[in-house]
């Protein structure tokens, strides 16, 4: 960077700062109660200089702050500088390392895929290797905790990390060296026709990329023929509003609200489809449930209240509060609640909470749960004065937090059998299958060329099963019946099948395999076969 550069940074970043402190001072101004800040001021200088013993003051000022943000919404917090990065890295689009994804198979790091032109796959590392060292340190059988093998992995770009790798199928250990580069953080999960005609895209979260891996979907997904689609937010808890907003102007036309926002301080902002989108004729379906949140509910919102499409699905999570960052000098920060987000209707997504409960809060949707709202529609009980009408065709929505969908799905609590939840939660599953995958990755990739002819001709063999059952079965894991285990195997197989493709190919495969035995997918299809989805 030239001198002449450098010198404008400087003066831009001074610039920056002296609005920040001005910023402070007005709102320093605007506190009624400055008694209360003296007070805080004076605890901490009598504690740090007069207590018994020696303080770290970091510490107290963290826990101080944590405490002051648990009095207020459940959504205002405080993050260290390292919990900052943690948060923004998968929303930011890209990281900097060695591009590969991996799992933890007996304390030995594998790889189950490198990054297509990635730095791992451009040296010559594959799919199935174990990374065995890092920089001549032994990451594997060292019982090296996940965080730490990810500090030695990742690192700035340009810099060089030596990886000593064990391959199947040769003795000796190899040695690769890797150039760490910028690698794409992917929030759009899975995209293809999920039927003639009807297109599929499973947003995975709204971050910094997701407009442009979208647009790119529907292009690619044009091309093939596309007139209508589904779009897939289960399990979405959210991020970037401003992605949210450029994804619901694909759909509508000029002016239509897409959300607003509106707080104590902060006057009402509108958020306005512009026109210009890519898909404003053609059916939309969008699928939700208990977890899909936020930036997720606003686009959710949009396509209801505008009666753009049909939400199909179960009701949505309930996150409509609005938070400010505030950065802190050391590189923390606090997210503040300022406002709540409001559906074109004006519906307030966010759901009840009493300030301070932050435990009642995170235990809701376990407490619907148990009064039958995943399972039963009726269950779900909606005052008259939560009552709004969609904009065009007047149909009754509901406020009072998430989106309702317009066509119900319940959860299918007997396919999921405490048999299986015990065999994933003590990774029997996972771990079957990265030694399966280990073991036959070579030989699926000569016998099933494409993933067409994958998905019409594999069968998840027996001895796999069997494999994972008497795993099961040391780890004292077993059915109670002949009946439980049938309906474990109707779950599994299409799972292990799923993984499988998820291994040879991505995720596309992995959702094109197991959508197939999704209810809330088979009652989208339905949906749109039955030309309701208008």
């Amino acid at each position: 960077m030239s001198v002449l550069n450098l010198n404008a940074q400087t003066r831009q970043n001074a610039d920056a700062n002296r609005a920040n402190m001005l910023q402070f001072f007005q709102y320093l101004q605007g506190i009624k109660d400055k008694d209360a800040i003296l007070k805080y001021i004076t605890a901490m200088a009598y504690i740090e200089n007069l207590y018994v013993d020696s303080v770290d003051t970091q510490k107290m000022t963290e826990a101080g702050l944590r405490g002051m943000l648990e009095k207020l919404d459940p959504h205002s917090t405080y993050a260290t500088p390292k919990e900052v990065q943690a948060f923004n890295e998968p929303l930011q689009g890209e990281f900097e390392g060695i591009g590969v994804s991996f799992n933890i198979l007996e304390d030995t790091l594998v790889i189950i895929q490198p990054i297509i032109n990635g730095p791992s796959e451009k040296v010559g590392i594959i799919a199935g290797d174990r990374i065995i060292t890092v920089n001549d340190t032994t990451i594997a059988g060292v019982k090296m905790s996940q965080e730490e093998i990810m500090k030695r992995l990742r690192g700035p770009k340009g810099t060089s990390v030596k990886l000593g790798i064990m391959r199947s199928d040769i003795k000796d250990m190899l040695t690769f060296t890797v150039k760490r580069d910028k690698i794409p953080v992917k929030t759009i999960d899975a995209v293809y026709m999920i039927r003639p005609q009807i297109g599929y895209i499973r947003i995975g979260k709204f971050g910094a990329t997701t407009y442009t891996e979208f647009v790119e979907g529907m292009k690619e997904l044009k091309k093939q023929g596309m007139r209508d689609i589904i779009i897939d937010l289960e399990d979405n808890g959210g991020g970037y509003l401003q992605a949210a907003v450029d994804i619901a102007n694909e759909f509508l036309a000029a002016d239509e609200l897409i959300v607003y926002t509106k707080g104590r301080v902060i006057q009402r902002q509108e958020f306005r489809a512009k026109g210009n989108g890519m898909m404003k004729e053609g059916r939309v379906v969008v699928l939700t449930n208990e977890f899909t949140a936020s930036a997720a509910e606003i686009v959710s919102g949009a396509i209801q209240d505008q009666d753009r499409g049909i939400i199909v699905g179960r009701r949505t999570f309930g996150k409509g509060l609005v938070q400010k960052p505030v950065e802190l000098s050391d590189g923390s920060m606090i997210r503040l609640t300022i406002a709540h987000y409001y559906t074109p209707s004006g519906r307030c997504i966010q759901k009840p909470y009493k300030k301070g409960e932050k435990e009642a809060y995170a235990h809701d949707l376990d407490d619907r749960f148990k009064r039958g709202e995943f399972t039963n529609a009726d269950s779900i009980h909606f005052a008259d004065s939560l009552k709004f009408e969609t904009l065009k065709k007047k149909r009754i929505v509901y406020g009072g937090g998430g989106i309702m969908p317009d066509y119900f799905v319940p959860l299918d609590t007997t396919r999921y059998t405490d048999f299986h939840r015990q065999l994933a939660a003590k990774q029997v599953i996972v771990n079957a299958n990265l030694k399966y995958m280990d073991k036959n990755r070579s030989q699926l990739k000569k016998q099933y060329k494409t993933f067409d002819d994958f998905n019409a001709r594999y069968q998840v063999p027996e001895s796999y099963i069997k494999t994972i059952f008497e795993e099961g079965k040391k780890k004292k894991i077993e059915p109670k019946d002949e009946e439980e285990k049938e309906k474990t195997l109707s779950y599994l197989r299409p799972q292990l099948k799923s993984l499988v493709a998820r291994d040879l190919w991505d995720l596309t495969e992995y959702f094109h395999v197991w959508n197939e035995n999704s209810d809330i997918i088979k009652k989208a299809l339905e949906v749109l076969e039955t030309d309701t989805a208008k």
